[in-house]
């Protein structure tokens, strides 16, 4: 193992205010991530394990504690330094496939090249994506005319299209009838062994946790259990 990982997260505490009220929904996390890992997150409503990505993702700072990722101290970039990281090192998928409605599958997908400054050139690496996506046949295509399936597909690709370092996966089935989620399942393993790519998923569903390296369970904004695929408690 690595002796510091893609991504390390120490003593995060996250406390949202109500009025007067301050509501914890991080209490003290301590998170290790090696770089090509599969990890799942599982816990009930209000576990924390939304947060915990929003704050490794660099789209909410935390209260106080440590998070590096890729190497960089998330607390010391500000604002502007976490955008950047961001755009260069994390992909994002959620539930709501989150297309724009108005452009084709190819067009969604290049929003994402552009935002991060990617030149709109051919690459045969992107090419080689969408073939193992199976969406090639469908760029053309506008959301409304894609499936379930396809549109989180389409959502897979604009996340990994510039290559982050890091994929997170919120509810990324959860939309999806059986069959799509199983397929989706299978592509965000498949990306881990076959490109590489390291994986956050929060799920709710125990047999797609079960596609994880190793599951972190979560409750009351804490990590009570990680256990590994096929083994104990670790």
């Amino acid at each position: 193992m690595n002796s510091e990982g893609i991504i390390e997260v120490r003593g995060l505490h996250k406390t949202y205010r109500m009025g007067n009220i301050g509501v914890p929904a991080l209490r003290g996390v301590d998170l290790h991530v090696d770089a090509g890992d599969f990890l799942s997150i599982v816990g009930p409503s209000g576990s924390g394990k939304s947060t915990l990505f929003h704050i490794i993702g660099g789209l909410t700072p935390p209260t106080s504690g440590e998070v590096r990722v890729a190497g960089q101290d998330l607390m010391a970039l500000g604002e502007a330094g976490r955008t950047s990281l961001r755009r260069r090192t994390v992909g994002f998928v959620f539930q709501r496939f989150n297309l724009l409605p108005n452009l084709t599958a190819r067009d969604n997908i290049a929003v994402a090249r552009h935002i991060a400054g990617v030149p709109q050139k051919p690459d045969p690496r992107f090419e080689e994506l969408l073939r193992f996506l199976g969406i090639a046949h469908r760029l053309d295509h506008k959301p409304n005319a894609l499936s379930g399936g396809e549109q989180q597909r389409v959502a897979i690709a604009r996340a990994v299209v510039n290559h982050p370092a890091i994929l997170l996966a919120d509810e990324p089935t959860g939309n999806l009838d059986t069959e799509n989620s199983q397929a989706v399942l299978e592509l965000l393993k498949n990306l881990n062994e076959q490109f590489g790519q390291t994986v956050l998923m929060i799920t709710h569903n125990p047999e797609a946790a079960q596609y994880g390296h190793h599951t972190v369970h979560m409750r009351d904004g804490r990590i009570v259990e990680r256990t590994s695929r096929g083994q104990q408690t670790e």
